[in-house]
């Protein structure tokens, strides 16, 4: 009797099973973030955001001082000093990187450090929880921490950005502490070869096409994608932008790496159940 009553439960948990499988609905990554919950959503500290003025408009960054804090709080210095107006985006390497900065090498830091010592990852003694994918060829694991997508050692104690579209990173010469006033955004595939060999610390949430239309090559008597200001945007009083980012542990950004994994859009006739780290972008929108 007991095998019986065994068999007929096990049948039933079965169909559950079975029936739990059938009906799952599949959602899609546009109604998953239309449908995320008001506390999942993140502010952007109007402190940790830089305003980047080109000729076609503004772009923002988003700063990253958790894993890289002496470089933002470098950068924001050299903002604050107003190092940054009247030079230039002046080196680009197409589908790779805009590199701005004084190009004349000659423009005299008045308040900031002339260097700042690497950040390539933070080191942490105890595991720093993230938000897992599975890992790739750079790195055993990869992820997203804070709204910026990271990778880590297999201890889980070392982590850094990685380099993405869109990423903002300081530019250094063979001295690996040399970095100073350069910096660069990825225009193109993410170079993820450069992990770890320059500090990445932010990334762009608002105005890539700006970076995307600047001039590659200088005319003569135009001034060559002159930068007008770079600025700290809480220092900035007329611009009132305000931006939050999908909390990258939340419950509705797993599900979107889910949608992303296996899109459900009837366009798509093959899914793979994969997604890397630079194909998640990281939900951002304007409140104003």
């Amino acid at each position: 009797m007991k095998a019986l009553y065994l068999a007929v439960l096990m049948t039933a948990l079965t169909g559950c099973a079975q029936h739990s499988q059938t009906t799952a609905i599949a959602v899609s990554a546009s109604d998953v973030i239309k449908n995320a919950k008001a506390h999942e959503w993140q502010t952007v500290s109007t402190q940790n955001i830089l305003k980047i003025t080109l000729p076609t408009g503004s772009a923002y960054i988003k700063l990253n001082p958790e894993l890289a804090p002496k470089h933002t709080a470098h950068i924001k210095e050299l903002a604050r000093e107003g190092f940054y107006k009247d030079t230039s985006v002046y080196r680009f390497v197409e589908g790779f990187v805009a590199q701005g900065g004084d190009s004349s090498g000659n423009k005299k830091i008045q308040t900031a450090n002339k260097t700042v010592p690497a950040e390539f990852y933070l080191e942490t003694t105890q595991p720093l929880k993230i938000t897992e994918l599975k890992g790739d060829g750079y790195a055993p694991v990869t992820g997203f921490l804070n709204g910026f997508a990271v990778a880590q050692n297999q201890t889980h104690t070392q982590t850094w950005q990685v380099h993405c579209n869109g990423v903002f990173a300081m530019a250094r010469d063979n001295d690996i502490n040399s970095a100073s006033t350069e910096f660069f955004v990825t225009i193109g595939q993410g170079p993820r070869y450069l992990d770890k060999n320059i500090t990445v610390f932010g990334r762009v949430l608002e105005g890539m096409e700006h970076f995307n239309r600047l001039q590659r090559t200088p005319t003569d008597g135009v001034a060559f994608n002159p930068i007008t200001n770079v600025q700290v945007l809480a220092d900035v009083k007329n611009d009132k932008s305000v931006f939050k980012v999908m909390k990258t542990d939340s419950v509705s950004f797993k599900q979107l790496i889910d949608a992303r994994k296996n899109r459900t859009e009837p366009w798509f006739v093959q899914s793979y159940n994969y997604v890397d780290v630079c194909a998640m972008p990281i939900p951002t929108k304007r409140i104003d």
